[in-house]
């Protein structure tokens, strides 16, 4: 799986979604894609509808089928003509559900859909909790898990994607707390992986609510440097060389292996409260 390790470049897109306007935010997602060389892009949380929806009724105006709506159909054709894998997000609607989910799309179409687990503050009142866990993708050249915002700040999500083999985190986002690119510091220390997180900027008003964004898109190393953080204001594209055998390689030092180490047996009660 995954392919042997080697390096790997990858990047993020980072810009202010103006809502509701569909077709004009992809638009500019692929206008900013431009000659970005990265092999994996990751789009921000809501890409293409914006955040701040003012009722139900408008998140299932916005919300699409995947992979049959129109924004996996563009995603999928900017990957196959750039020859690139994308993880972007998007309001998605599933029988009666809406889900906050992010697809996975290559040079073939569409490859994977993660609904995300923890919703944050009124994203309880639009949509529904995530159905399918936390899932690793085989992409050829390394494996990538997904999550998307306010999963950062349980760092279970990242633990369950190590462990299941993930080399990089692919983390769409739309933060307005200041706290998760520092954390996501630690995050990739402790389970010894990459990181890219896809934050969205502006400000967005509607309907008596405001929520400000706090940009600095971010791509992390397992060591815990930032190889790669961008501006609090601006639209952008950063873009980073992996190093994939750094994060197949859990020991620590001679004595210590990051995941061998752990004490499973006194982790219980963690599930059972």
């Amino acid at each position: 799986m995954g392919g042997d390790a080697r390096n790997m470049k990858v990047g993020f897109v980072q810009f202010e979604p103006v809502f509701g306007d569909i077709g004009r935010n992809i638009e500019k997602a692929e206008q900013l894609l431009g000659g970005t060389e990265a092999e994996l892009v990751v789009l921000p949380e809501l890409f293409n509808t914006g955040y701040v929806f003012t009722s139900r009724e408008e998140a299932v105006a916005l919300s699409e089928s995947i992979p049959g709506g129109k924004t996996t159909a563009a995603l999928s054709r900017i990957a196959r003509e750039k020859g690139i894998h994308i993880v972007a997000g998007l309001a998605e609607r599933a029988g009666d559900n809406i889900y906050n989910s992010a697809v996975l799309v290559s040079p073939a179409g569409h490859q994977g859909t993660y609904r995300k687990t923890h919703l944050f503050n009124e994203e309880t009142i639009w949509f529904t909790s995530g159905d399918r866990g936390f899932q690793v993708y085989d992409i050829g050249n390394c494996r990538i898990g997904i999550m998307i915002c306010f999963d950062w700040f349980f760092p279970e999500s990242m633990r369950i994607l190590a462990l299941q083999g993930a080399d990089i985190i692919c983390h769409p986002a739309n933060l307005v707390l200041p706290f998760c690119q520092d954390a996501m510091v630690t995050r990739c220390l402790e389970n010894r992986v990459y990181a890219i997180t896809a934050n969205r900027t502006g400000v967005e008003t509607r309907g008596g609510k405001s929520f400000r964004y706090t940009g600095r898109s971010q791509i992390t190393a397992p060591g815990a440097q930032i190889l790669y953080r961008g501006g609090t204001e601006t639209d952008e594209v950063g873009v980073a060389e992996l190093d994939l055998a750094v994060v197949r390689d859990k020991k620590i030092n001679a004595f210590n292996d990051l995941f061998a180490d752990r004490r499973k047996d006194y982790y219980g009660f963690i599930c059972s409260r």
